[in-house]
Formats: structure tokens, C-alpha cells, sequence
């Protein structure tokens, strides 16, 4: 059977189980606690994040990728201390979020493809850690620098055959800006999720992503200024009803430290944004919305293993 790489090495793609497809475990302004290190505690982080881990596992997810890229401060050697204290699953990715360094803005595609291939083939920072999918970004739209990303991203993609997803910006419909780059570099895509989808009710701009042949990224579960709960809930019970639940994964964005928000703050302002709300009351609102369990086992389950078990360069 086709393997993902994860934190603890590779995993055959029929146990990756019960799958939450865009997540964080830390989010940091990459170089400040390294100068500045009195202002945060390592070590508690580590823990804290290991007991929400185990409690995700405990809810029932079993796999989770953490979409978090350079920019968005990725410390591998960190999240292998997490990785060893919990039973989850945990996939991490290559690519550019929306803040590339100069360095990433100077170069080229080709020289960006390759930085992406050798996190993929050669590992992550000397740790070993190999990344399973390739994460890009385009808010509010499209530049040349961020065309170039794409561009690398999907030639990276092309090489290696692990999956991209993306970060988009519903109000400017930049998924389908994204999803034109990808086709114009030969991308299958179908190999490609595009994130933030579930940002909007707009479904006759989602069945269009869907028609290209991508997934689409229903991942914001609990951010309620973006959208609320049940707005979600009834966009992916419509989605459903049309026939799409094969072509939808579901997750929450969450993270267990971010440091733009402070954890008291981010508890009393956006209580839900967790990695338990899915299935503590987005399950139960969508069973009660129609979408049967087949459909929530596809959104789950059997979209993430096949997004995975789809491999190999061409």
C-alpha cells in the first residue's frame, strides 16, 4: 500500500484513519523567542501541546496535518519533542505561506522547487522529518511573487507526487486563480486541495473549484468572525445534497500556540477554535442537516487517504 511520511517516519495510507487535513500545532514569528527567548516558555509549550494532542486522539482524530510553513514559524526539532509524547499522526509540509522572507522572494521557480523537493526527499533541517504535502498561499491575490511560489509549488508537486494545499481568499476567489497556474504548469488537479474554502456560502463558486477536479478545504471550523458554525454546516449539507461529499475534507485551522493571540484571549473570543469542535458539534449539527455518515466518513476519512495515496511524479 502507498506510505505518507509523518513526524514518526512512514505510515501506510489505510491507518491514517480519521483525518483533519489543515491544522497547526505551533505558529511563531520565526526569530524573536530566538533572541528574546524570556519571552516564552518552551518547555510548557511542548507539554500543553502533547495533552491537546492526546486529547484530539482521545476525541477521535487520528491523523492530522500541520500546514505550518516557513513564514509561519515551522520548527521541526520542536514538534518531534510533541510528535514523542503523543499517538496522533502528524504529516508537516514544505512551501510559503503569505509572508515569504526576501531570501524566498529573491529566487527563482526552479530554485524554489528544488528548497520544496528537498524537504520532501531529503528531509526537513537535518531532522529527518521528510514533509508529505507542499502548502502555498494567495491573499488577497495574486502577485508575481506569489505566482512564482505557485509556480515551484507545482513543479515540486510534478517531482514528487505528494499533494498540495493551499490557503485561499474567498472574497477574491483566489482558489481559482490558483487552480489556473496549476493547470497552465500540467498539475493534476485532483492532487490539489484548496484551502479556506468554507469561508464562503457561495456554492456556486465552490461546485466550480470541484468541477476542475480539486478537493476543497472546508477548515475553519470554530473562527466564527470569518463565518459562523452553521453557515458552514449548511454550505457542506448543500454540498452534499449536490453530490460533492467525495470532493470535500473538513478541519478546523487551530493550532495549540499562536503567538498573535494569547491563549486567555483566543479561549474567551473564539471558544470553539479547537480541534475538538468538529467532533463534539459539527458532526452532530451536520447529521442533523441530512449529510449521512457515509458522507462524513468520505469527508473524514476516505478524501484524505486517497488525496495521500495518490503518488508518484509524472
Amino acid at each position: 500500500m502507498p506510505l505518507v511520511n509523518t513526524m514518526r517516519g512512514p505510515v501506510d495510507t489505510s491507518e491514517i484513519g480519521f483525518t483533519l487535513m489543515h491544522e497547526h500545532v505551533i505558529i511563531r514569528s520565526w526569530g524573536v523567542y530566538e533572541n528574546w527567548p524570556h519571552l516564552w516558555d518552551p518547555d510548557a509549550e511542548v507539554d500543553r501541546a502533547a495533552k491537546l494532542l492526546n486529547q484530539a486522539k482521545a476525541a477521535g482524530v487520528d491523523t492530522m496535518l500541520d500546514l505550518t510553513t516557513v513564514d509561519l514559524g515551522r520548527d521541526i526539532p520542536r514538534l518531534k519533542q510533541i510528535a514523542d509524547k503523543v499517538d496522533i499522526n502528524i504529516i508537516v509540509a514544505t512551501g510559503v505561506w503569505m509572508a515569504p522572507p526576501s531570501y524566498i522572494r529573491r529566487q527563482s521557480v526552479d530554485a524554489l522547487a528544488d528548497m520544496f523537493v528537498h524537504d520532501i526527499e531529503e528531509g526537513i533541517a537535518g531532522t529527518g522529518v521528510r514533509a508529505g504535502a507542499i502548502k502555498v498561499a494567495t491573499e488577497p491575490e495574486m502577485d508575481g511573487v506569489n505566482e512564482t511560489i505557485l509556480r515551484a509549488a507545482a513543479k515540486a508537486h510534478r517531482r514528487t507526487g505528494v499533494p498540495i494545499s493551499t490557503h485561499t481568499f474567498v472574497r477574491n476567489k483566489t482558489g481559482s486563480q490558483q487552480l489556473d497556474v496549476f493547470e497552465s504548469e500540467g498539475v493534476d488537479l485532483s492532487r490539489v486541495v484548496v484551502g479556506h474554502s468554507g469561508d464562503t456560502t457561495d456554492t456556486a463558486y465552490l461546485e466550480s473549484l470541484i468541477r476542475r477536479g480539486s478537493y476543497i478545504g472546508m477548515d475553519r471550523f470554530g473562527i466564527d468572525r470569518l463565518l459562523p458554525t452553521a453557515e458552514r454546516v449548511a454550505t457542506i449539507a448543500a454540498l452534499c445534497r449536490m453530490g460533492h461529499a467525495g470532493k470535500m475534507v473538513l478541519s478546523h485551522d487551530a493550532s495549540c500556540y499562536f503567538d498573535a493571540i494569547p491563549h486567555a484571549l483566543r479561549a474567551a473570543n473564539t471558544p470553539d477554535w479547537n480541534y475538538f469542535h468538529i467532533h463534539k458539534n459539527v458532526i452532530p449539527a451536520l447529521m442533523a442537516a441530512g449529510v449521512s455518515q457515509a458522507e462524513i466518513d468520505a469527508m473524514t476519512r476516505e478524501n484524505p487517504r486517497r488525496i495521500f495515496e495518490t503518488q508518484g511524479s509524472y
